[in-house]
């Protein structure tokens, strides 16, 4: 990078740390420290909502993602908009009216201590587990552009979101999402603008969306009823709804956002205004991806996207293999691009059998493509059996630093950096809330002062970052982010959301029969995770199930040993 990508990235990252730690300025408690103060407006709550969820996952995978498998990603939104409704009309207003600082504190209140301390226990080994891969998307930049250790670069992107975290709190974090959010959607729409622009001349926007959808890129509604298939229509209005239902509802690094609302009305108007902005937002990114690969329609692409890979491959004695790989890598391209040009004319003239001729030979060049790149990935594994074989998180990363000008790169890297940040200082907070909140405050002292107990939050807060980081260790071997994120989330928050459906809506089943029918729901979903009997998504939609069936069934074991 040169010196104006360097300072634009590091005076962008200063802007972010500095800004959190001024707007946090002046005396603070608890409250102040957790939800601060519950006095944000709805843009607040919107935007750190959607700054949360926006992680660097989302910017380095999301374009990958839409590069290799095309615009069907976005289904998984669609169940969004359908759970910010339900959020409102039940989660938001049973919240507000406890005044609770997590969402668990409601679940003793309902049950007993058990099912709260269980259902705690699942949220820190979910939000733990991927606060690392949030950490770990960033630190891939760093690691490929100087070619740093990716234990120290972990640790460095870690502990630059505790300067601020530490010392503001929810409110400081609040803060800087409003900015993170700005800077990440101008920066996004330049970065789509640019990709258009350094396409041949003659190929325009709608050109290239044309180009897309006969690659089979632009696949994004899938009508098809598929269980085993990850994204559909149906996998995503009924899995997704049910997975941003429990993240929304049950999730302390979301709870938290929405529970510093200055009235009912604001969370309210923030949730559904999150709903409506998430699934362009995505679209928009996703298509980023897309048109990045039309852009390697007409100019050479990497074989292999891990440019750290490839090179320590040419230095090894499997460096002519490599080579032989390389070029046929590059008649495939030649090919691909008499494809393309083919098809674009034939498309303008309307030449229909043409356009089917010129369609097949473009597909066989992408097939060709990424049968080389498995033989690049078996030479990877060879030459580095602890690799990172899945360049999809690393497609945008690379066109950014090969193709776009002086000080756009800095500004993308920047607009990663700071998404990462916002989603992990939100997480961390979270952790350390729910830490003190219901576990230090409920079991180890009860009684102690304000000062001590927003010590004992920043201290936490302190603490999860040091586990956030250690995990960050070992996400490399998870292939694509934004999918193993979810994957993981999909363990857990069915039965966590579960939990919450029976404690509002069956009213009838108690404290221990919610706690096994939970207990043996989440070894369910486990074993269909484990034996690969579903697509993941359904695993959200399974879980919540089964804590809804086992606990009724539980309950009923219960009520007939009471009459015994």
């Amino acid at each position: 990078m040169s010196l104006i990508d360097w300072t634009v990235l590091v005076g962008t990252l200063a802007f972010i740390v500095i800004y959190g730690v001024y707007r946090s300025r002046g005396k603070q408690n608890m409250d102040d420290y957790l939800i601060a103060g519950q006095s944000l407006p709805w843009y607040h709550v919107c935007f750190s909502v959607m700054a949360t969820q926006a992680s660097a996952i989302t910017f380095l995978s999301a374009p990958g993602q839409g590069f290799a498998d095309g615009m069907r990603f976005v289904q998984f939104y669609f169940g969004l908009p359908l759970a910010m409704v339900v959020l409102s009309i039940t989660f938001v207003p049973i919240f507000h009216r406890l005044k609770v600082f997590t969402a668990y504190e409601y679940l003793e209140t309902r049950f007993d201590a058990r099912v709260r301390m269980f259902t705690v226990a699942l949220f820190l080994l979910s939000r733990g587990l991927s606060t690392g891969l949030s950490i770990y998307a960033p630190s891939i930049i760093l690691a490929t552009i100087l070619g740093w250790d990716l234990t120290w670069t972990n640790i460095f992107m870690g502990s630059l979101v505790l300067i601020y975290t530490v010392s503001g709190g929810t409110k400081a974090i609040s803060h800087t999402h409003l900015q993170q959010m700005i800077i990440v959607t101008v920066a996004m729409c330049v970065a789509g603008y640019m990709v258009v622009h350094l396409l041949p001349a003659d190929v325009g926007f709608v050109d290239a969306l044309k180009i897309a959808g006969k690659a089979g890129r632009l696949n994004t509604i899938d009508f098809h009823f598929d269980p085993n298939s990850r994204y559909n229509i149906w996998s995503g209005l009924i899995g997704g709804f049910f997975l941003q239902l429990s993240y929304f509802g049950t999730d302390q690094s979301q709870v938290g956002r929405y529970l510093t609302g200055e009235s009912i009305g604001q969370s309210r108007l923030g949730l559904m205004m999150n709903g409506l902005l998430k699934i362009p937002m995505q679209f928009l990114i996703l298509l980023v991806g897309v048109l990045v690969f039309v852009y390697y329609q007409y100019n050479p692409s990497p074989l292999f996207f891990n440019k750290v890979e490839t090179d320590k491959l040419k230095n090894s004695e499997y460096a002519a293999d490599y080579q032989s790989l390389e070029q046929k890598h590059i008649a495939s391209v030649q090919n691909q691009q008499v494809a393309v040009n083919g098809l674009a004319k034939a498309m303008d003239e309307g030449h229909e059998e043409e356009v089917k001729r010129w369609q097949a030979s473009l597909k066989e060049s992408d097939e060709t493509q990424k049968s080389l790149k498995k033989d690049a990935v078996a030479l990877i594994k060879k030459n580095n059996p602890t690799a990172d074989t899945s360049d999809v998180n690393y497609v945008f990363l690379r066109f950014v630093l090969d193709r776009l000008p002086i000080g756009l790169i800095g500004l993308l890297i920047a607009v990663i950096f700071s998404a990462s940040m916002g989603s992990i200082a939100a997480a961390y907070n979270s952790l350390a809330s729910t830490t003190v909140v219901d576990i230090y405050k409920r079991m180890v002292r009860k009684d102690a002062s304000e000062s001590h107990y927003l010590m004992a939050s920043r201290l936490s807060t302190i603490g999860w970052g040091i586990f956030c980081i250690i995990v960050a260790q070992y996400a490399s071997k998870l292939g694509s982010m934004i999918e193993a994120v979810n994957i993981l989330g999909s363990l857990f928050y069915g039965v966590i959301l579960g939990i919450f459906l029976v404690a509002f809506y069956f009213k009838s089943i108690g404290g221990k029969a919610t706690f096994w029918g939970s207990v043996v729901a989440e070894i369910g979903v486990v074993l269909c995770w484990w034996f690969d009997l579903t697509a993941f998504l359904w695993l959200n939609v399974i879980g919540c199930l089964l804590v809804i069936g086992f606990a009724r069934i539980a309950q009923s074991f219960v009520n007939r040993s009471s009459a015994a």
